[in-house]
């Protein structure tokens, strides 16, 4: 590893220590639709999300609140002492990006065959202070 990409790598790890932030890995729903959750959140304060999140009837809100209550947790782990509430935490950035996909054949009529992608997503929430 060279001196200038080790430096980077140093920062880069210098700044995650300051943020609060929780990610899933292949969860079993579609980007888009987890992209219309995550859109919802994007930019609001944390305790506002999570009642967002709880009365929301989509599919994709149920696992988007427990990452939402995971990187609340690691905030309140990273600030000690200090009240979420209080402390005008919002959801700074929600990224959901494309995991695999499982792809399936389905049968078709005159001996075609028609694929079924079953698609998957990684999900990254990051709080900051206002």
């Amino acid at each position: 590893m060279g001196k200038r990409k080790r430096e980077m790598a140093e920062r880069l790890k210098e700044e995650r220590k300051n943020k609060s932030f929780a990610n899933l890995k292949n969860e079993p729903s579609s980007p888009r639709k987890m992209r219309l959750v995550a859109n919802i959140i994007r930019g609001k304060e944390v305790v506002g999300a999570v009642n967002i999140l709880k009365f929301t009837r989509k599919h994709a809100a149920l696992p988007m609140e427990k990452l939402l209550r995971s990187a609340i947790n690691n905030w309140q782990t990273k600030n000690p002492g200090e009240d979420i509430a209080s402390s005008n935490v919002v959801v700074k950035e929600v990224r959901v990006d494309g995991a695999r996909t499982l792809k399936r054949i389905s049968p078709a009529p005159q001996g075609r065959a028609h694929r079924i992608r079953k698609r998957s997503n990684h999900i990254t929430i990051i709080l900051d202070k206002k």
